[in-house]
């Protein structure tokens, strides 16, 4: 990792100070990537995804700086899911065969994504207390763990994937709140509202397929 830290040191030099922290240029540019892909999911436009897969590289060099590794390997998982997130939008079909529409998910469904998530979180949270030095292990394991059933809902355009965002988003503002990523917090309030927005919106698009 200390070559991945060389190579990211002139994207870690500071670009202005934000409330007292320096805010790196690594920060600015994934935070205009990331502001762009929520806009474009939230008018069900695939080209977010390629832009998602740039943006969570560029954070997971900035979240491994500040020693948030649950958030920083969430960012690798984000990338990869991205490609597939990209192919459904592109290709995929629901269970009737027809290509993914925006839609509900079943009560069954949304039972799984509880219990999926009452799992991960703690066995996220104990594995960065024992295994890595961060001093918020089940803090960062939490959006870590909602985050990877936020991408799944979202990659099969289930209106579900918006309320979960809403709640990975106001932790994840107290979070890097704590971390001095000033920047980020910004970003995160912005898609407490966009959360918001996208839900509202999803819900309508849904609406209107079934006329």
């Amino acid at each position: 990792m200390d070559a991945l830290h060389a190579g990211l040191n002139p994207l870690l030099a500071p670009a202005f100070v934000l409330w007292g922290s320096g805010v790196t240029w690594l920060e600015v540019v994934a935070f205009a990537l990331a502001l762009a892909t929520v806009l474009l999911n939230i008018r069900v436009n695939p080209l977010g995804w390629p832009l998602a897969i740039v943006s969570s590289l560029l954070y997971f060099g900035l979240f491994w700086d500040s020693r948030l590794y649950g958030d920083a390997s969430l960012q690798i998982f984000f990338a990869v899911v991205a490609l597939w997130g990209w192919w459904q939008w592109l290709r995929g079909t629901q269970a009737d065969g027809r290509p993914l529409a925006v839609r509900r998910l079943g009560t069954r469904g949304r039972w799984i994504a509880l219990a999926l998530l009452a799992i991960s979180w703690p066995a996220t949270g104990l594995f960065l207390r024992t295994y890595t030095d961060t001093d918020v292990p089940w803090w960062d394991a939490f959006p870590t763990a909602a985050s990877v059933v936020g991408q799944w809902l979202l990659g099969r355009k289930y209106i579900e994937n918006w309320p979960t965002w809403l709640v990975v988003n106001v932790v994840s503002v107290g979070l890097f709140a704590h971390k001095g990523l000033w920047l980020t917090v910004v970003l995160y309030a912005v898609f407490i509202v966009l959360s918001v927005f996208g839900w509202k919106a999803w819900i309508e698009i849904a609406r209107t397929q079934r006329q």
